[in-house]
C-alpha cells in the first residue's frame, strides 16, 4: 500500500508513521499548516509552530520517508475558526477539534491522497477501525485515558474505508516505548492539551485578539431580576461559575445565554441539570441507530446510558438515564453501543 501519514510533530503520529513503514508500506509524511501569524509567518506557540514542523521533518528523515508541509490555513479559517467565533457570538459552545476533523483534516487530506494515488490516510488517533461484511466499524481506542473516538464520531463509511489508526491498538506507554526503541526524537514530547489555535491562553483572549466584539447586556437571575451587566455574551459558556461579574451570596452558574437580547441568565447548580437533548446534523457510521445507547458530550467525559429516538428533520432526541449538568448548544454528542461509535451530531437544544 501507498499511504499518506499526517504528522503533527507529536509522538503519536510519529509512531503511526513508523509502524506503517515497518509494515512495508510506501509512506509519505505531511504536516498540515492550519494557522499562521498576522504576517503569514508560522506561530511560535499553539498550533503549527516551527518547532512542531521541525520535529515532524526530523522524524520523517529518521524514517527515511518523503515529507511535505501543506498549507490549509484558508480552509481552516473558514471551516473551523470562523465557525468557532460565530458559535461564541451566538451563545453556543463549539468543539473545533470535531469540526476540524470533519471539514479540513479528513476531507482535504483524503482528497490530497487521491491526487497522489495513495490507498489510505494514516493518523495518530487513539481509535480503532474494523471491517465486517464490507462495512467499517469505529471503536474506542484500547487506552481509555487517551481514547479519541469522540472527536471522530462524524466519520462515515467512505472516510473510514480509507483511514488507518495504528496506535489505536496501543496504550500511551507502549507508544512512547516504541518511539524510544526506534530512536524517535518525539518519544518523550508532552501531549498538547489546548485548542490548537488558542494555545495556552484563554479562548476569550483569542476572541479579543481576533477583534471579536459581542454585544453587552444584562445578567439576570432565573426569575428575570437584573443582577448586573456584562460586556459581551462571547465571554460566557453554560456552566461557567467564575467571572460572572455579580455577587449574590450563593454560588451562581451560567444557565442560559440569549444572543438576541444579549442576556445571560444565572442560577443554581441544580438549574444546570438536563434530562434530554435534541441533536441535529447527525452523521452515522453505518446507518441510523435508535434505542438504548451511551451518549458522551465531552471529549473525555463519562458516557451515560440514554434512550435515543428519531426526531423531525433527521435529528435525534436523547433522553438521559440520569440528569446531566452543563450541556450546551453547539457541543458534539457522540453515541456508542458499548465501545463502538455509531454516530454523532450537534446539540441544538437541551431541557
Amino acid at each position: 500500500m501507498k499511504v499518506l501519514v499526517a504528522m503533527s510533530g507529536g509522538v503519536d503520529s510519529s509512531v503511526a508513521a513508523a509502524l506503517v513503514k515497518e509494515s512495508g508500506w510506501e509512506v509519505i509524511g505531511v504536516t498540515m499548516k492550519m494557522w499562521k501569524g498576522p504576517g503569514g509567518e508560522a506561530p511560535t506557540a499553539g498550533c503549527c509552530t516551527v518547532a512542531d514542523a521541525e520535529d515532524a521533518r526530523r522524524v520523517a528523515a529518521h524514517l527515511d520517508i518523503p515529507y511535505y508541509v501543506w498549507d490549509y490555513t484558508d480552509e481552516f479559517m473558514s471551516g473551523v475558526v470562523d465557525v468557532f467565533i460565530g458559535d461564541y457570538l451566538s451563545g453556543r459552545t463549539p468543539n473545533p477539534c470535531v469540526e476540524c476533523n470533519r471539514t479540513v483534516k479528513f476531507s482535504r487530506l483524503l482528497a490530497h491522497a487521491d491526487a497522489l494515488d495513495c490507498d489510505a490516510v494514516v493518523t495518530g488517533h487513539y481509535a480503532r477501525i474494523t471491517a465486517e461484511d464490507g462495512r467499517r466499524r469505529l471503536w474506542r481506542g484500547v487506552d481509555p485515558g487517551k481514547d479519541q473516538s469522540y472527536v471522530l464520531s462524524m466519520l462515515g463509511q467512505d472516510q473510514l474505508a480509507r483511514l488507518r489508526f495504528p496506535v489505536g491498538e496501543l496504550v500511551k506507554e507502549e507508544t512512547r516505548r516504541i518511539a524510544a526503541e526506534l530512536g524517535i526524537r518525539t518519544a518523550s514530547k508532552p501531549d498538547s492539551q489546548d485548542i490548537c489555535f488558542v494555545g495556552r491562553g484563554d479562548y476569550r483572549d483569542f476572541l479579543a485578539e481576533q477583534g471579536v466584539d459581542s454585544a453587552p447586556g444584562p445578567v439576570l437571575d432565573r426569575d428575570g431580576t437584573v443582577l448586573g451587566f456584562h460586556s459581551g455574551v462571547s465571554s460566557f459558556t453554560i456552566g461557567q461559575r467564575r467571572g460572572l461579574g455579580v455577587a449574590v451570596g450563593a454560588r451562581r452558574y451560567v444557565i442560559g445565554i440569549d444572543p438576541d437580547t444579549a442576556a445571560v441568565t444565572v442560577g443554581s447548580a441544580e438549574d444546570l441539570e438536563i434530562e434530554e437533548a435534541a441533536v441535529g446534523g447527525m452523521s452515522w457510521v453505518s446507518g441510523p441507530v435508535t434505542g438504548f445507547l451511551s451518549a458522551q458530550y465531552r471529549a473525555h467525559g463519562r458516557a451515560v446510558m440514554s434512550e435515543v429516538s428519531e426526531a423531525k428533520g433527521g435529528g435525534v432526541r436523547v433522553r438521559f438515564s440520569e440528569p446531566q449538568r452543563a450541556l450546551a448548544c453547539g457541543q458534539t454528542l457522540a453515541l456508542y453501543r458499548g465501545n463502538e461509535v455509531v454516530g454523532g451530531g450537534i446539540i441544538e437544544s437541551a431541557a
